[in-house]
This record gives structure tokens, sequence and C-alpha cells, in this order.
């Protein structure tokens, strides 16, 4: 019988040998922003979601798989559930607490490099710029230690990471997420909004 988190971990890693071929084939899932998509998570793991909001999961962060599976049901899949409202953001918390108690035991270690940068991840998407900086390091230590085919997914990883951090630094939170959760945007964020990817 397997694990409860299983079929969450294969749709969201699917299958191939490398990261690169697993990135190049679930980057649309990842990244993308597509109603099928969103419609396949609401179907498939709402109800888990719900539980995990709830702190009725955790028994699943006594594997390193079931924590993965944890923050992905407390930081991705709400932004697909709940997108563009303030429900997007509402396992944030929750699951930066959750990754903050497993790099402090190291749980990370049992994970392979494509599996701890949606870990680090949820310091991508704090508003807090330890926290980013945090991301920056740990994003960085893994592009050390992947082989050549896969150096340049995890440069790429990188490369979000400082620009998140370099957001924060400047506004101290994501204006892209103003409007979803009802706050004012100044006319700095107004004008920054205006420039291309602004709002990853």
């Amino acid at each position: 019988m397997s694990a409860p988190w299983q079929p969450l971990l294969d749709w969201w890693f699917g299958s191939g040998e490398t990261a690169a071929e697993v990135a190049s084939a679930q980057q649309g899932l990842w990244f993308g922003k597509q109603n099928s998509q969103d419609d396949y998570a609401r179907e498939h793991f709402a109800p888990l979601v719900r539980q995990a909001l709830a702190g009725e999961l955790e028994a699943w962060t006594e594997t390193a798989e079931g924590w993965l599976a944890l923050i992905l049901l407390l930081d991705q899949l709400p932004r697909m559930i709940y997108r563009d409202s303030p429900f997007a953001y509402s396992g944030d918390n929750r699951a930066q607490q959750l990754v903050a108690r497993g790099l402090a035991a190291g749980w990370e270690q049992a994970l392979a490099p494509l599996e701890q940068t949606f870990v680090y991840l949820v310091l991508e998407h704090s508003e807090n710029l330890a926290s980013q900086n945090l991301a920056i390091e740990l994003f960085a230590g893994l592009l050390e230690q992947v082989s050549e085919e896969d150096r340049a997914y995890f440069t790429h990883t990188l490369d979000y990471a400082e620009r998140h951090q370099c957001v924060i630094a400047r506004f101290g939170r994501f204006p892209h997420r103003n409007q979803a959760l009802g706050r004012d945007s100044t006319a700095e964020e107004i004008s920054f909004l205006k420039e291309p990817g602004s709002g990853f």
C-alpha cells in the first residue's frame, strides 16, 4: 500500500532520469497558470490541502517524503486551488514553520536536489528578507552539488531566488500580491508592476 502522499509526489514530479528531464516535463505544472491544472489540483488534492491548513497532517513529517508533500500542500497547492485570492497564501506561515523545523533537523538532506528546491521555494515566497537571503544561500549550495547536465536548471532557480530577494529588499513585500490581499500599492509599486516579469 502506497503512502498517502505518494499520488501528490507522483503528479508533481512525474518521471525522468535526471533533474533536467523532470524539470523540462514538469515546468508547465510548476510555474504555468492553466485552468486545467488548477482544476486537477482542486479535484484531487483540495481535501488534503484543507487538512494540511488545519494542522491535521503532522504525522506526514515522520518521513522526508511526507514532509516534502506537506510543504507542497501548504505552499504550492493553495496558489493553484485558490489562485488570485487571499487564500492562495493561506498556508505560507505554516509552511515556513515546517521548513524551519525541517532545516534545523537536516531533513532536506534525505531529498534529491530537485525535491529540495521546493523546500527552499517556501523561503523564496516569504516577505522576510532574512528568509530571502537564506534561500539564495541554499539554492547556491544546490548549484554546487549538481551534475553538469543539470546545472542550467539550478542556475535558473538561483537566478529566480535572487530576483525575489531584490523585490523584498526594495519593497519589503511582493507588490503583485497587493490586490489579492487587499493591500494598497504605493506609487513606486504601481510603477514596478508595469515592468515585465514583476509578478513572477
